[in-house]
């Protein structure tokens, strides 16, 4: 009767009346819901107690049935039960809602009606449009709808076709970028030409400029320079140490906390289609088993491709074709071939002293004054500036001079609050009282016309620095050859080709060559402990070993740099601004330049020009002629053997015919 009720009931009108255990046997067949043919099972047992035992087995099968339905039946109730509960309350809640004024429209309503007010293209709002009705169907609950959900929001924030007014004032760009800071003409200049192609194209393709020099010389602050002067939104994205490639390129919507990549957050950051987008520490990238970064840089930063940008996650192509990129980097070799390509590269070099006086004076020193509360209190004289650049720095850009300026107003301020003084003049003479001893060491160099020793030139990623090369001879010796110092492969073969050079060119300079058998030479460069290479050393190489073989010295206050070949050529070298700089910080007079450079000059700093003379070289005799101090006589004498043993030799008198190069 509970299984089946109705089937109970009808039972019961006739138990009563039926007193033969056969006729409620037949009753009960006649009222269970089975099949005819179980049923003509129960009427084919003749006995009674066959159809009992039939009957029960019957009954016995369909009461199991019926239980495992109820079952089923009940725990479908109670989750509709909770279902409709759960629906129940999130009505009720959201009509409290609607009465407090909290929530007029629903989620997907907002979604719609951000979607109408979005300045975007038909295709962009038909998407949108479709992922919103698509979250409509989605459960409020759901793990998919949330990613549906920020999806959504993330096409609904980012600037499709809201843009910024460009500023094309060009005299008041100018003076935003000489403002804030000093030197630096050829970025200045290149924002300037780009803002002029702007103002008189009213378009333009934004150009990718990618700034590259020692640590703090002011690439990343210019940026945020020429995003104020070009009235442009700024955003920086630092790329040092990402391995990840869905970090440029986001991850796809199907992975757990999935987000857009650096580039696209940077736009919604933003807020405008247009802004001045700085890519700092480009040459940091590394790839790993999660991809290579650079190479999903290759679209973003190519003009011609990013119009169509496809991040993973947007899963829409983006046009970054008005984004104005900025990139940064220390050392140009470390960028893949492929991306320097798409790049503007422009080189910012190292700071003179009396640049770095000018921006000490005028930005360093006022911005300190003001963070330590010493405006008007402190003092720091000319010469107090400059003992701080020669004397307690050394550097490329400027980070360490600002920080020792900190230094000295720091100990001001302790005694300005402790009463001792009301105001402090630094000079020079006072600076080692507050600083303590001069840092800055003079370094071992050529400066006194020494025999073997000969002042070279190097480039490092900070800057350009002098590379003395020694050499000493041993005549008890068999011959052997000992190069020290950390020098890479390149430099050891340069010293065996200036060995070589010196053994063909003995009779022109006074060597004994029989003496050049036997005897032991070792050639060292200075600070053994930093690693040295590169080809650019051979010119300074031969020099060295020229001199302490004929006894002749070699003059203090010149500097070279060059390669050189086996026959003596002079070929061209990188770095020349970098190595320029270096020779004018040390007092060089003169700097022997392979003649292949001569067009580099352009690149030097006015104020080393005006310092350094230069003079372009196209073979070792013209260096050594310049670099070497020979006696008149003894040089003479030399000259008239060369002739008559070699009579074919071109005259040693270029150098005197190309001149010194200013």
């Amino acid at each position: 009767c509970k299984l089946y009720p109705r089937t109970g009931r009808t039972l019961l009108r006739h138990m009563e009346e039926i007193s033969d255990a056969g006729k409620l046997m037949d009753q009960i067949v006649e009222n269970i819901p089975v099949d005819y043919t179980v049923k003509q099972s129960v009427l084919e047992a003749v006995g009674v107690e066959e159809r009992y035992e039939t009957l029960a087995g019957i009954l016995s099968g369909e009461i199991e049935v019926a239980k495992i339905r109820t079952e089923l039946s009940e725990k479908v109730k109670e989750r509709v039960d909770k279902n409709q509960k759960d629906y129940i309350l999130r009505e009720q809640m959201k009509y409290i809602q609607e009465e407090l004024g909290e929530d007029d429209l629903s989620e997907s309503a907002a979604f719609e009606s951000r979607l109408e007010q979005l300045k975007a293209g038909r295709e962009v709002k038909e998407k949108i449009g479709k992922e919103i009705a698509r979250f409509k169907r989605l459960s409020g609950n759901s793990a998919e709808a949330g990613v549906q959900r920020s999806y959504i929001e993330t096409l609904l924030e980012l600037p499709w076709e809201k843009a910024s007014k460009d500023n094309t004032d060009i005299v008041r760009a100018e003076k935003i970028l000489d403002r804030d800071h000093y030197g630096l003409e050829r970025v200045k200049e290149r924002v300037l030409e780009f803002l002029a192609v702007r103002a008189l194209t009213k378009r333009g393709d934004s150009p990718i400029i990618c700034l590259v020099g020692p640590p703090g010389t002011g690439k990343t602050s210019i940026a945020r320079s020429v995003a104020e002067a070009l009235n442009k939104k700024y955003v920086r994205i630092s790329l040092g140490g990402v391995r990840d490639e869905a970090e440029i390129r986001g991850h796809r919507r199907t992975y757990i906390g999935s987000m857009p990549g650096r580039i696209v957050a940077g736009l919604k950051q933003a807020g405008v289609k247009n802004p001045l987008m700085l890519l700092d520490e480009i040459d940091k990238l590394a790839g790993d088993f999660r991809g290579d970064p650079a190479a999903a840089l290759l679209e973003a930063l190519d003009p011609e491709q990013n119009g169509t940008f496809n991040d993973h996650f947007l899963d829409i192509p983006y046009d970054l074709s008005h984004v104005l990129f900025i990139t940064t980097a220390n050392d140009l070799g470390s960028i893949p071939g492929p991306l320097r390509d798409r790049m503007d590269v422009i080189e910012l070099p190292s700071y003179t002293r009396v640049e770095k006086y000018n921006i000490a004076r005028k930005h360093l020193l006022p911005k300190q004054l003001k963070l330590c509360g010493l405006s008007g209190k402190v003092t720091l004289s000319q010469s107090a500036l400059y003992d701080i650049i020669d004397g307690y720095t050394r550097e490329a850009g400027v980070r360490n001079l600002e920080r020792t300026i900190t230094s000295v107003l720091r100990k001001c301020a302790r005694k300005i609050a402790s009463g001792e003084v009301e105001s402090v003049s630094v000079t020079a003479s006072s600076l080692e009282e507050l600083l303590g001893p001069r840092q800055v060491k003079a370094d071992f160099l050529n400066r006194t016309n020494m025999v073997g020793v000969a002042n070279g030139l190097a480039w490092t990623s900070v800057g350009g620095e002098t590379l003395p090369i020694e050499v000493q001879v041993m005549d008890e010796g068999s011959g052997k050859i000992t190069v020290t110092g950390s020098l890479g492969d390149v430099m050891k073969e340069s010293a065996q080709l200036a060995v070589t050079y010196v053994r063909v060119h003995a009779a022109e300079y006074g060597i004994d060559p029989e003496r050049l058998k036997k005897c032991d030479l070792h050639i060292h460069a200075p600070e053994g402990a930093v690693p040295k290479d590169g080809p650019s050393a051979g010119v300074t190489l031969t020099t060295a070993l020229v001199s302490c073989l004929s006894g002749m010295p070699v003059r203090g206050d010149v500097a070279m740099t060059g390669e050189i070949t086996l026959h003596g050529n002079v070929l061209p070298i990188g770095g020349l601004r970098e190595k320029s700089m270096a020779a004018y910080r040390e007092g060089m007079k003169l700097v022997l330049i392979p003649k292949g450079n001569e067009p580099d000059l352009y690149e030097v700093d006015d104020e080393v020009k005006k310092n350094l003379e230069f003079l372009p070289v196209t073979n070792l005799s013209q260096v050594l002629e310049a670099a070497l101090l020979r006696e008149k006589k003894s040089a003479s004498r030399r000259s008239r053997s060369s002739q008559k043993t070699q009579p074919e030799k071109a005259p040693a008198a270029d150098s005197v015919q190309a001149g010194p190069v200013c």
